[in-house]
C-alpha cells in the first residue's frame, strides 16, 4: 500500500525522522492558509500530490517567495493531470496539496531502506546523487551506490549508520545527525512493517542539518491488520479501480497490457499461464489470482473485473482444483457469464476435485465455453480465437 508524502512524513516524524515543517491543503484557500501558517514572508513550497515520482520535472512542485504566487500555484495544480515519467501517458489528476516550508539546500543524497530478498535481511541503500531515480544511478553509475545489510538479531547498529554517513561524505556534526536520522528511519521501517521507505533526497543544510526533503512509503499488506492507523492512509482515487475492487473481494489483481484476461488459482499456476500465453505469440492483459478457497461470488467479480478491461479480446480460466472445487469455479463462471452478457471468447481449462462435474455443468450451460484438456491446448485456443477476430 502506497500513501502520499506529507502522510509518509507524518509518520516519519512521529519516530524522529528530520522532516521540514507542512500542512497538507485541499483547497486553494487551504494552500493560501498553510502557508501563513508557515512563514508569511519566506520561500514556500508548494507540492502537488499524487503517488508517483518525478513530480518537480513535471511542473508539480514550485517555490514560491509570497501568498499570492502560493494562491496562483495552487490554483494552477489543484485539479490538473500530472504527467510523469511513473504516471505514463495518462497523467494523474492532482487532488491534494503539501505546503511546506524552504530549505537551504546545500547538498542533496539519497536514502532508502528496503527488504532485499537475496540476502533476506532489511538493506540500507545510499547513494550521492540525490534528487535522480536510484535506477538511473544504478545502470550510468553502480560505484556510486552504497549498500548495507542488517542483521536482524542485531538490527541497525551505530557502525552501520556512520559507515554510510562517511560513504556519502558527510563530515564533522553531519555524521551525527546522519546517524540519528538513520536510526530513527530504521525504527519506523521496522515498527510500521514498511516494504520502502526512500528519501529522495535527503539533504544536507546551510546549518549541517540532515533533513528529509522528499519521502516515499509503502507498506507490506500482509501486515496492515497490525496497524490501525495506516490502513485509513489508503487514497483510492490514486489506485486503479480494477485493483482497488479486486481487493475489496480478496482477489489479486494486476493489470497489464495484453489482450488475454486470465483468471487463475494460485500464483505460480497464474505465472505460468501467463508464460505460455507469450509462449503461444500473445501477451496476458493481467495476473488475477482467485486463490484457493474462492466462492462463487469472488468468481463472478473476478470476470467483472477482467472484462472492465476494454483491452481484453478472449479470457482464458485455468483452473487446478485442490482445494478449490471445479464445480464451484464452473457455477461462477456460469453465474458472471449470464451477468455480463459475455461478448469475447471463453476458454476453461478444469482439472482436479469434481472436474468431471465442472465440465458437465459448463458444457450444458448453453454458453460459447471453449473446453481445453490441459494448459498448453488452452493457450493453443485462446490465442487462436485471437488471431481468427484478426484474419
Amino acid at each position: 500500500m502506497n500513501i502520499h508524502e506529507y502522510q509518509a512524513k507524518e509518520l516519519l516524524r512521529r519516530y524522529g525522522v528530520a522532516v521540514p515543517n507542512g500542512f497538507p491543503a485541499f483547497s486553494v484557500e487551504e494552500a493560501v492558509d498553510a502557508a501563513r501558517r508557515l512563514a508569511p514572508s519566506s520561500p514556500v513550497v508548494v507540492k502537488a500530490q499524487i503517488h508517483a515520482g518525478g513530480r518537480g520535472k513535471a511542473g508539480g512542485v514550485k517555490v514560491v517567495k509570497d501568498l499570492d504566487a502560493v494562491k496562483t500555484e495552487a490554483a494552477r495544480l489543484l485539479g490538473s493531470t500530472l504527467v510523469t515519467h511513473q504516471t505514463g501517458p495518462k497523467g494523474q489528476k492532482v487532488r491534494r496539496l503539501y505546503i511546506e516550508e524552504g530549505c537551504d539546500i546545500r547538498r542533496e543524497l539519497y536514502l532508502g531502506l528496503l527488504v532485499d530478498r537475496a540476502s533476506a535481511r532489511v538493506t540500507v541503500m545510499a547513494s550521492t546523487e540525490g534528487g535522480m531515480e536510484i535506477e538511473e544511478v544504478a545502470a550510468r553509475h553502480p560505484e556510486k551506490i552504497l549498500k548495507c545489510a542488517v542483521d536482524p538479531v542485531t538490527g541497525l547498529q551505530p557502525f552501520h549508520a556512520r559507515r554510510i554517513a562517511f560513504g556519502l561524505g558527510l563530515e564533522g556534526r553531519q555524521v551525527g545527525k546522519a546517524v540519528a536520522f538513520l536510526t530513527a528511519m530504521y525504527k519506523a521501517f521496522t515498527g510500521l512493517d514498511a516494504a520502502i521507505v526512500e528519501i529522495n533526497p535527503l539533504v544536507v543544510t546551510g546549518a549541517g542539518d540532515v533533513i528529509a526533503l522528499d519521502a516515499k512509503m509503502n507498506f507490506d499488506d500482509n501486515a496492515l491488520f497490525r496497524h490501525d492507523g495506516i490502513p485509513a492512509l489508503r487514497d483510492a482515487a490514486e489506485e486503479d479501480p480494477a485493483e482497488t475492487e479486486a481487493q475489496q473481494n480478496g482477489l489479486n489483481y494486476v493489470k497489464l497490457d495484453g489482450e488475454i484476461g486470465c483468471m487463475v488459482n494460485g500464483a505460480g499456476l497464474a505465472m505460468a499461464t501467463m508464460d505460455i500465453i507469450k509462449l503461444y505469440g500473445a501477451a496476458p492483459a493481467n495476473f488475477l489470482d482467485v486463490g484457493g478457497g474462492a466462492t462463487k461470488e469472488r468468481v463472478a467479480a473476478a470476470f467483472r473485473i477482467i472484462l472492465s478491461d476494454p483491452h481484453v479480446k478472449a479470457i482464458l480460466v485455468n483452473i487446478f482444483g485442490g482445494i478449490m472445487r471445479c464445480d464451484i469455479i464452473a457455477g461462477g463462471i456460469i453465474d458472471a457469464a449470464r451477468a455480463v452478457s459475455l461478448a469475447v471468447p471463453l476458454v476453461v481449462r478444469l482439472e482436479g476435485t469434481n472436474v468431471d462435474l465442472g465440465r458437465k455443468m459448463l458444457a450444458e450451460s448453453g454458453l460459447p465455453v471453449i473446453a481445453a484438456g490441459n494448459l498448453a491446448e488452452a493457450a493453443e485456443k485462446v490465442v487462436a480465437t485471437l488471431k481468427k477476430d484478426a484474419a
